[in-house]
């Protein structure tokens, strides 16, 4: 731990009494309780005026005409996919019933 010198150890972090000056090096009060720091806050900063907007210098480009969708052949493409996926799973489905029964016949005989 350390502290600043010519203080003794506590004295540092013990709160200021009720006749010091309030605040501390974060209040953001002007010479916070850090003598001869020469702190006087943060500079004033003034608004920009009314309207005011960082320059652009390049525009994007309009968006482009999408290509119009054949609904149709987009449901026929759904349709065999699905078809697909429904066979997947009937396959899958009848190899875990012989599995389920080739093993419960082992486990019976």
């Amino acid at each position: 731990m350390t502290t600043p010198s010519g203080t003794p150890d506590d004295e540092f972090w013990r709160r200021p009494t009720p006749d010091q000056p309030k605040g501390g090096v974060d209040s953001g009060q002007p010479g916070s309780g850090v003598p001869g720091s020469g702190y006087s806050g943060p500079p004033p900063t003034t608004p920009p005026p009314p309207g005011w907007r960082p320059p652009v210098h390049v525009r994007p480009a309009p968006p482009r005409q999408l290509p119009p969708q054949d609904m149709a052949a987009m449901d026929r493409t759904e349709q065999r996919a699905q078809r697909l996926t429904y066979g997947i799973g009937a396959v899958a489905g009848v190899v875990l019933v012989i599995l389920t029964c080739l093993l419960c016949s082992r486990v019976i005989f």
